[in-house]
């Protein structure tokens, strides 16, 4: 995607109007909309096949150098990305790009800042939380994002209808059949912190909505990775971590697939698609992160599904049809 801004999508909510269609695009009954849903099923896809890579990485380094590195590799490799696609565009090629304004790059550096900082606390969250909680609570207390940003969503503007909240519970309950969630062992401590995880991809998810609409989504995207590296680097001396060169090599191959597709193409993926879908429903496609993970294991490492699993991923795509049939509903009546 350029980085000529298409005009901006109508809330898909309130039933007024219809969203735009992509003019450059051979497919004109395709909205806007629709390909800001296929950015977030795809940031999905990437996530959920990233797991392995991830794992293969972790034996080799500590979380919190594992997520600084890692979203180091993501700015390195969207900085050529953001020249050519200035050069595609026919703009000289420049730091701000269309934030031309002083308050534009205020918006661009505040919005890459909050959401950095919101990233970066939420993934070491995760990590330190998954060291001293099951797997099944792990995957599940993470996911309750889902319930989250339609919680806080509806206290700053982002209020979604009854038919998505619906989709949202929906989803939550299949997240919890394919987890094979049991609660008979309670809450231990990392449980909390998988829980303060939830709470910071949520906050993420909203702020990228809030400050996604008027800013440049790469450029958002490239100075979210390098807050939120910083923030992760930071706590490499008090998490009593290294990063030696050697381990480094060892995982370089994962490393860079995590850091280029993981983090530099589906984090912005996700940012361009919630330029054009309402937070809640952009949540709720990425949650289907578990299920691609969940796929990808069958397909690739020969594990077995049980029943219980795949009626988990039914009813999480069950859900996301549901929202999704609410906005082709609200696009036909605008």
């Amino acid at each position: 995607m350029g980085l000529t801004r298409p005009p901006a999508a109508p809330n898909a909510f309130d039933g007024r109007k219809k969203a735009s269609t992509i003019p450059a695009m051979s497919f004109p009954r395709m909205t806007i909309r629709r390909w800001g849903f296929l950015a977030l099923l795809v940031c999905a896809l990437i996530w959920g096949f990233a797991f392995s890579a991830q794992s293969l990485a972790m034996e080799h380094l500590g979380p919190c150098g594992f997520n600084g590195l890692r979203t180091l590799v993501g700015v390195v490799f969207l900085v050529p990305c953001i020249v050519l696609i200035d050069l595609v565009n026919g703009r000289t090629p420049s730091v701000w790009g269309t934030a031309t304004t002083g308050e534009a790059r205020r918006r661009l550096l505040l919005g890459g800042a909050f959401c950095g900082i919101a990233l970066g606390l939420a993934s070491l969250a995760q990590q330190i939380g998954i060291v001293t909680s099951s797997a099944g609570k792990a995957g599940f207390i993470s996911s309750l994002y889902i319930i989250m940003v339609p919680i806080i969503g509806a206290f700053i503007g982002h209020r979604a209808a009854p038919q998505v909240w619906i989709a949202a519970f929906c989803a939550l309950l299949g997240m919890a059949l394919l987890c094979n969630l049991s609660l008979d062992s309670g809450f231990t401590v990392g449980d909390y912190w998988l829980l303060a995880c939830s709470i910071g991809f949520a906050i993420q998810i909203l702020l990228v909505a809030q400050f996604v609409k008027g800013t440049d989504p790469v450029r958002l995207s490239c100075v979210q990775f390098m807050v939120a590296a910083a923030v992760s680097l930071a706590f490499v001396p008090l998490n009593h971590e290294s990063i030696p060169p050697k381990a480094v090599l060892n995982c370089i191959g994962p490393l860079l697939f995590c850091g280029v597709l993981s983090c530099g193409v589906a984090y912005t993926l996700q940012i361009i698609g919630e330029k054009y879908v309402h937070p809640v429903v952009a949540s709720l496609v990425m949650s289907l992160e578990s299920v691609f993970s969940a796929v990808g294991g069958w397909l690739v490492l020969g594990q077995v599904l049980s029943v219980r699993e795949v009626i988990g991923c039914t009813v999480i795509f069950a859900a996301i049809i549901l929202a999704q049939l609410r906005q082709d509903k609200t696009e036909e009546q605008g």
